[in-house]
């Protein structure tokens, strides 16, 4: 071993030491945001209908602005300079789209109708989930996982065009066409290419130009030494606050739905579980076998794993109706969704040096980097 890596593995440290007290304690702040979102929704009456009624375009005003604090910070801190090191690479896109659009909507179709076949509207809701890739989220689990922000970035907007174009059609292959072949019932239902396209714009098209335009403009007037040391570490911190001002809204809007029917949230909590842990394992696993790097294997997983529940739910309220099974699967999902993620953080994390012995994209190598 050389003296440089000698030099680096003696000064490697777990890389949870090195996360601040707000990182580092994330899973518990998340819970305490679920719970009172919960204990919210169900004992202040109206509550869920008022924040339910400020709407624009069928979008939630309240849980818009939480999405956009938490993307701003994370979308700003992204490198759009190196985005050509990332679309150039065929192997990070071609598997991104592979596990997204083919082998996630396919399993969550399989998984509903394994231990949801008497259930058909909440078999429906979580195969639109399996439908709604992840656009918002994924940012911050990326993030605290060390992932590559670049890569995450290309990744979800690559998952926003596929979104508006596919979405509807893969919709009707798994309600309809999927089914009639395999003997099944069918389901029918009509999307709204409005909900699709409004949720892309909003929530990832808005904080994305925000966070390019704060790069350009901020390195432009002081410097990238000035934006990345002084200016990000000032608003890193508000991407958590609106991730958990996010979590406390969703859950106080549907609090009592999720409260009032706790053997159906079971049911359902099974293979949305499997979903997201099986998904993650698989894309991390594949990603390492066409030979990508930890950085970029932990964007591909978690963009894989994750959903977009805002997506999922206004669809299923379309569809549907705000008191159908089917939108009481779609807010399942980030019930289950949120905290496994969270959980996969410290997975990737933990897994990473065992998995990618020697990856200079390590976390715990980027810090002993540092330090040497």
């Amino acid at each position: 071993m050389s003296t440089t890596a000698t030099t680096a593995a003696q000064n490697a440290v777990p890389v949870t030491k090195e996360m601040s007290f707000l990182d580092r304690w994330l899973a518990v702040w998340i819970l305490a945001a679920m719970a009172v979102g919960l204990l919210l929704g169900r004992f202040v009456p109206g509550l869920d209908t008022a924040l339910d009624a400020v709407k624009i375009g069928g979008i939630s005003v309240p849980i818009a602005i939480g999405l956009l604090v938490m993307m701003y910070p994370v979308l700003a801190k992204v490198r759009y300079d190196e985005m050509d090191r990332v679309t150039g690479d065929r192997k990070l896109l071609t598997l991104s789209l592979f596990l997204n659009w083919i082998v996630g909507p396919a399993f969550m179709f399989t998984l509903a109708w394994i231990f949801l076949p008497d259930l058909p509207e909440f078999r429906t809701g979580l195969i639109i989930v399996g439908l709604a890739r992840c656009i918002a989220m994924v940012f911050i689990w990326n993030d605290l996982a060390c992932g590559d922000r670049e890569a995450a970035a290309v990744l979800v907007a690559i998952n926003s065009v596929f979104q508006v174009v596919a979405f509807g059609a893969l919709g009707w292959f798994y309600l309809q066409v999927l089914p009639s072949w395999l003997g099944l019932p069918t389901t029918s239902a009509d999307f709204s290419v409005w909900a699709i396209v409004a949720s892309v714009l909003v929530f990832l098209g808005i904080p994305l130009l925000a966070g390019f335009l704060t790069r350009v403009f901020g390195e432009k007037a002081k410097g990238r030494e000035w934006y990345e040391e002084k200016f990000l570490p000032r608003i890193g911190p508000w991407a958590l606050y609106g991730l958990l001002f996010t979590i406390v809204l969703l859950f106080a809007m549907q609090g009592e739905a999720i409260t009032s029917q706790p053997l159906d949230v079971a049911r359902m909590a099974v293979p949305l579980l499997l979903y997201f842990v099986l998904m993650f394992a698989l894309s991390l696993f594949a990603s390492k076998a066409v030979g990508l790097n930890y950085a970029k294997s932990t964007s591909v997983a978690f963009t894989a794993s994750g959903n977009n529940f805002e997506l999922a739910i206004a669809v299923s309220i379309g569809a549907f109706g705000i008191t159908s099974g089917q939108a009481l699967a779609g807010v399942v999902g980030p019930l289950i969704e949120v905290p496994v993620l969270v959980g996969l953080v410290y997975v990737a994390l933990w897994v990473g040096p065992k998995l990618f012995p020697g990856d200079p994209t390590l976390p715990n190598r980027r810090i002993a980097g540092a330090r040497s």
